[in-house]
């Protein structure tokens, strides 16, 4: 049924095109190393929470947005050899690709996909 990585994280409204650009390059490696699909979504109703929400969790600041993504797997074999050959990848040195967000504040995990209507 596949295997998925989620992410979160808060961007600076204002370096949407940055993100989007830096998102885009990182999709075609994720693909180049076996993942199916990469969708990278900017909030657009993600509410505050009185316990928890999305913006709570990653620490949001008014000049911030949330961003909700996700990388589709074919399997948790895939995504373990995919992610590590992407770490190697030139595209994560920071010093010449450095993050436009905070990546202290980015939420990751990986998923079993439970359902896939």
């Amino acid at each position: 049924m596949g295997y998925l990585d989620g992410y979160v994280c808060a961007v600076p409204t204002d370096k949407r095109d940055e993100y989007r650009e830096h998102s885009e390059a990182a999709a075609h490696v994720f693909k180049k190393y076996g993942a199916e699909r990469v969708v990278e979504t900017w909030g657009d109703d993600v509410p505050d929470g009185e316990v928890t929400s999305f913006p709570m969790a990653v620490q949001c600041k008014e000049n911030e947005t949330v961003v909700f993504s996700w990388i589709m797997w074919p399997s948790k074999a895939v995504r373990d050899e995919g992610m590590a050959n992407f770490m190697k990848d030139p595209i994560c040195d920071m010093e010449k690709n450095p993050m436009p967000f905070d990546g202290k504040r980015l939420i990751y995990g990986g998923f079993n996909i439970l359902l896939d209507v």
